[in-house]
């Protein structure tokens, strides 16, 4: 007989996988819609409003669309506001650097998170987490290697989209008290065409029609991929799906082989495995204080 709880673990970790996938075929999408002429302003237009299609649609085939009504507009317009900055920061290191430097300076995201944890809603962080942090920054350190060849531009971009990524991620979490993901994902694109189209009229150009599909594809491919990391966050516990991110590098690395003709320098692998590292035991370090503040709670 099947387990329903495995079954559930494995199509998560499945979603995820796919979620990563598709996450790093928009990535590539989004240099090839550079390299055919399209500005990052019209790129994140496209990013938002083709996602509103698949995201629409997944919304009206399950919960229904009463689903995305809301009573905090306001924390909506707030995670929109930084999402989008966030969105112009990781796009701009995507289209400065190699894809797999790109994809590896994202992976500092956890560490952010846990600095800003600390900070912000003063969570208790143990030497343990500090220890992590600090080797996933020489990770950085060792990939970057301030004064090689690397665009610093690309690296300060890079660094700032993970960090308000980060804070994205915090906002989420006093978000999702109240607001189911459906509704979230829903409004992020939504309340993001009305600014991102004004950009769009002011940048727009006239592009050849293979620039067009590339940047449509952009918005489904974000769309589709934010439904399957969602779904996968439903079905099981965040420390067993979020390791499945780190394939990214693997994805990143074969795209831009084949589609760009680029591998990752030495230093991306010898610092990789820092950054990797440092992320995967911060998130097994968050289970083991849930799991003992589980503990703590059911004692006598």
């Amino acid at each position: 007989m099947n387990d329903p709880a495995k079954d559930r673990v494995l199509l998560a970790i499945g979603l995820r996988l796919a979620a990563v996938l598709v996450f790093a075929v928009m990535n590539a999408v989004i240099k090839l819609a550079e390299a055919g002429g399209a500005h990052l302003a019209e790129t994140i237009f496209f990013r938002q409003s083709f996602a509103l299609v698949p995201v629409t649609l997944w919304i009206a085939a399950g919960p229904g669309l009463a689903t995305i009504r809301t009573q905090r507009i306001g924390a909506h317009l707030l995670r929109t506001a930084m999402g989008l900055v966030s969105m112009c920061f990781v796009f701009s290191t995507i289209l400065l650097l190699p894809l797999a430097e790109s994809t590896t300076l994202q992976f500092t995201l956890p560490i952010w998170a846990t600095i800003l944890g600390a900070l912000v809603l003063r969570e208790q962080v143990g030497w343990h987490r500090w220890a992590a942090v600090i080797a996933g920054f020489v990770g950085v350190l060792i990939i970057t290697r301030p004064g090689g060849a690397m665009v610093p531009l690309g690296v300060f971009t890079g660094l700032m989209g993970a960090l308000l990524s980060a804070s994205v991620s915090i906002l989420l979490r006093q978000i999702g008290k109240t607001e189911g993901a459906a509704t979230t994902v829903f409004w992020f694109s939504a309340l993001s065409v009305p600014p991102t189209g004004i950009a769009f009229l002011f940048w727009m150009e006239p592009h050849p029609w293979s620039t067009w599909g590339w940047l449509m594809l952009v918005g489904l491919c974000g769309g589709v991929a934010q439904l399957f990391m969602t779904a996968s966050l439903k079905l099981a516990p965040v420390s067993l799906v979020v390791p499945m991110d780190y394939t990214g590098l693997i994805w990143a690395t074969l795209l831009g082989f084949v589609l760009f003709g680029v591998l990752p320098g030495w230093a991306t692998w010898a610092g990789a495995p820092f950054v990797i590292g440092s992320g995967l035991y911060i998130v097994w370090r968050e289970r083991v204080r849930a799991r003992a503040n589980t503990q703590k709670m059911l004692a006598p």
